[in-house]
């Protein structure tokens, strides 16, 4: 029950946005808070993250 209202709360003031190019995250109180590029740069050898976002992008 906690959790159903913790989420409800939340599902009204949050909005992300899993776009091609960038991830965008969004309050109603503060605005797009997030705006990072949809990457991820993987070792593939040891199936491991190395980075997301703009990190990752920069081994492009």
């Amino acid at each position: 029950m906690f959790l159903q209202r913790f989420f409800h709360f939340f599902s009204r003031d949050i909005a992300m946005d899993l776009g091609t190019a960038n991830t965008l995250l969004y309050t109603r109180s503060r605005g797009i808070v997030i705006n990072e590029p949809s990457v991820v740069a993987m070792d593939v050898q040891k199936n491991a993250v190395l980075a997301v976002g703009a990190a990752a992008k920069e081994f492009l």
